[in-house]
Parts: C-alpha cells; structure tokens; sequence
C-alpha cells in the first residue's frame, strides 16, 4: 500500500513524545507499506535528521511550520484573527493553515496515487482533505483541550475570571464543532489510551467514526540490552531521583515546581542526601523558583537518556496537567527505574499500582512514596522487574506496530 503521512513534528530529533511517537509508527509502517511523509518543522533540519528518516520513508519533505499566536514572534495575520473570532472552527485552525502545506500535498498528489493518507495529530486535517483517498487521523487528543476547560482559575479578578472562562469555554465548542464537521471525511481515528477514547467519543456524540486505541511505545529491545549482564547502563546510585521532560513543556514545569516547591523538601528532611536530576530543554524557561535549590541540577537535552535513567534509584512523574500517556514511564520501566507517579502522570497506562508502579498525589503520600521505595532495595528490585516485564508485554513499538497495520488492513 501506499501511505502519505502528514505530520505536525518533524520526528527527529527523538525529544519529545510527539516526535518519537510518529518515529516509531512510520518505521513500523514502513516494514509493511511504501511510506512518503511531509512533515512541518520549526527547528532546522539537519542532514542527519532528513537521513535518518529516509533509511525507511521512500521520500520526506519538510515544511517551515508558522506557530499560532504571537507567541511566535511574529505579528498575527489581522484579517486570520478576526477571521478566527468569528468562524466556527478553532481559530488555531484557520489562523495555522499554511499554505506551503498545501502545496506539497498537492504536489505529491500529483506524482502519485495513494491508497491510504495519514493525518498524525489534529493540525494536519485540514491537509488530509485535500487528498482524495482512505484517510486516518492519528493520535487524536483532546484531553488537554477539555482539561484547559475545566480548570479553575487562581484569578482574583471576577471579571476576567469570568472572561477566561468563556474563552476557554468558546474555544472547546468550536473544537467540538470542527471535530464532529470533519469526522465522516475520516475512515477512522486512533488514540493512545482508552480514556482518551471515551472522551473522544463522547464528544463527537452521535458522529460515526470508528475509534482504535493504538498505545505510546516503547523499543524494548534498546533499553534492556545486555539483559543478562547486571546493570548494562551502569549501577543505580543511592539517593538519586530523577524527573525526565523538557521545562518548555508547561506541564512539566508545573510538575517540577510542584515536585521541588512541595515533595523534595519532605524528602530531604528525612534523606539529606537526595538529589533530583531534571533532564530535558530549559531554553526560555523562568527558572528562578528553582535555581540554587539543595540538591536539585539540571543537565539539559540529553541525547542519549538510558544512563543517566538507569543509573537513577527513582523516577518521579508528578505530572498534574496534560492528556496523553507518558513516554517517560515506560522507557524508565523498559530500563528497570522503578517510577512513582501521580494518578494524572501513570493515566491511561495500564499499570497495576503497587505491583508495576507507586501511586501517590498528595505531597505527603509521594514524598512518602519516595522515603519507603529509598529505604526498601526489595520493592525497588520488585518494582524493576514487574513493571520490565509489563512494559515488554503490552508496549513494545513492534506489537503496536501490528495493531495499526492490522487496522489499515481493515479501513483499506
């Protein structure tokens, strides 16, 4: 089959869970399927990167990606605002919709036929319309959206508490709107989670379209190498934590700050020697209610991450904010890091608490996690080897790969 695969991140680098999420599910599909891709990018790409790509995608064009908002920089297109104001599709919608996109779909239209197209994420729909094929939206997420809707605001002011509110209330409607407007156009949808799915399919209320829960990854393989040598990345040290994830993301920062604000002092009240290790981008990031805190260090993007996780006694997830599931716990369980995390941070995974993983969302009860799981080399080792085991059983990119080839068979 031949399959044009439309994507919001340019996936590579692997430093972030979109990017490595839309890696691995090309490369599956490659395996089985003649795969172009076009994919929008905001960083430059280097030749490596466009290499690395085509060592299984039979072409890949890139296109500069033109952010949303003026948070980019650059002055909003006056008449797209208003534009967005009014119209009942999200304003990101009409205000993103690029042009150059555009043309490189029509463009790959017209050298070739395709049986399938693949919009990966929800800014690539207006895109997959375009052509006229069999088309499936990947990796749909709303529960971000529908989070931003429901949050409280800590705002003293009423008033613009209250403008708040129905901007985010008015933002969720038109998506609402735009998602059901669009969904008969699509064969089907994937999602990474079964809550995910429900939200998804309550949302679209009495729209038919067929939903398969296609999971985040794993590849097992590169983080249990050397399985049968004892601590193939280096021996855990004793009293080291460590929090994976970019600071530019915002609910890794909210999860940091509230980790380093709220549970580490806890921590190094009883254990004055731990240490957190925060991996991942800073740039941009107001880092000034962390710097100088005890024990606390931050070692940027690292491009190679198994040592610096394997060689850590605890990853710690207290992630409050964000849909989704967490690439971090799985490549931490892959490698034998036992992890604690929030309700929100393990949501969507399927994890036994207590057997694959500690549960805690209370400052107390994670800090108190921590101190148990420092104090017991028995319940981490326990930890380690279930969730191992769980990880290679269920989210190995290569059996997901089945499921999402099994599933075009089925739409073809």
């Amino acid at each position: 089959m031949k399959i044009l695969f439309l994507s919001r991140w340019f996936p590579f680098p692997l430093d972030n869970g979109s990017r490595i999420r839309i890696y691995y599910l090309l490369n599956q599909l490659a395996q089985n399927h003649h795969v172009d891709l076009i994919s929008f990018y905001s960083d430059p790409v280097q030749a490596q990167h466009q290499q690395a790509l085509q060592a299984f995608c039979r072409s890949v064009t890139p296109v500069l990606y033109q952010p949303f908002g003026v948070s980019s920089g650059k002055p909003t297109n006056r008449l797209k605002a208003v534009l967005g104001v009014f119209s009942p599709y999200p304003r990101s919608v009409i205000e993103t919709e690029n042009a150059a996109m555009h043309a490189a779909v029509a463009e790959a239209t017209r050298q070739r036929r395709y049986d399938l197209v693949i919009a990966a994420e929800r800014d690539m729909i207006p895109y997959s319309l375009r052509v006229r094929a069999p088309r499936l939206l990947e990796g749909i997420e709303l529960e971000g959206l529908h989070e931003q809707t429901l949050a409280t605001e800590n705002e003293a002011n009423v008033f613009l508490h209250t403008l708040r509110s129905l901007r985010q209330q008015l933002m969720w409607r038109k998506w609402v709107y735009y998602l059901r407007k669009i969904a008969p156009a699509f064969q089907a949808a994937t999602v990474v989670s079964e809550n995910e799915r429900l939200l998804v399919s309550r949302t679209l209320g009495n729209v038919k379209l067929p939903l398969a829960v296609i999971p985040n990854g794993v590849e097992v393989a590169r983080y249990q190498q050397g399985a049968n040598i004892p601590h193939p990345f280096g021996a855990p040290a004793p009293d080291t934590l460590i929090y994976s994830g970019s600071l530019t993301y915002h609910a890794n920062l909210d999860a940091v700050l509230f980790f380093v604000e709220e549970i580490l002092p806890q921590i190094q009240n009883v254990r004055p020697a731990v240490q957190l290790s925060i991996t991942g981008k800073t740039e941009s990031v107001p880092l000034d209610r962390l710097n100088n805190r005890r024990g606390v260090r931050f070692t940027g993007y690292l491009q190679d991450i198994r040592t610096t996780l394997a060689q850590s006694w605890i990853n710690v997830v207290p992630l409050r904010l964000g849909g989704g599931t967490r690439l971090k716990i799985l490549e931490s369980l892959a490698i034998g890091t036992p992890v604690i995390a929030t309700s929100k941070g393990c949501r969507g995974l399927d994890l036994q608490p207590g057997r694959d993983i500690l549960i805690a969302d209370s400052p107390s009860d994670f800090a108190a996690a921590a101190l148990r799981l420092l104090n017991d080399n028995h319940l981490r080792q326990f930890l380690a080897s279930n969730g191992q085991r769980t990880v290679a059983e269920r989210y190995d990119w290569q059996a997901i790969g089945n499921s999402l080839n099994e599933l075009i068979d089925r739409i073809r």
